[in-house]
């Protein structure tokens, strides 16, 4: 075996060892873009941009996933969108 296949079986290992989840944020006729882009901002740590592309993806398309990441680091983001009035799960 190759130096550049061992390599590349490596990387292929490590990336199914790490699993990466989402957080879906759904659109509701509720919250106003100015509550869902602070919530963003302050839950996720959005910037000021991502947050407003994020609210206007969820608006015209009815959803829209707004971080990526570890289960145990996304668990409580996600409790945060809840109790903001957001509707969100994470898959």
């Amino acid at each position: 075996m190759s130096t550049k296949e061992k390599i590349s079986e490596e990387l292929l290992l490590e990336e199914e060892v790490v699993k990466q989840n989402e957080i879906v944020l759904f659109n509701d006729e509720v919250n106003t873009f100015d509550h869902v882009i602070e919530t963003l901002m302050d839950v996720c740590e959005h910037t000021p941009e991502q947050a407003e592309q994020c609210s206007l993806i969820v608006h015209y398309n009815g959803k829209c996933t707004v971080k990526t990441g570890e289960f145990s680091d996304l668990k409580p983001r996600c409790t945060g969108l809840l109790n903001a009035g957001l509707s969100a799960e994470i898959v």
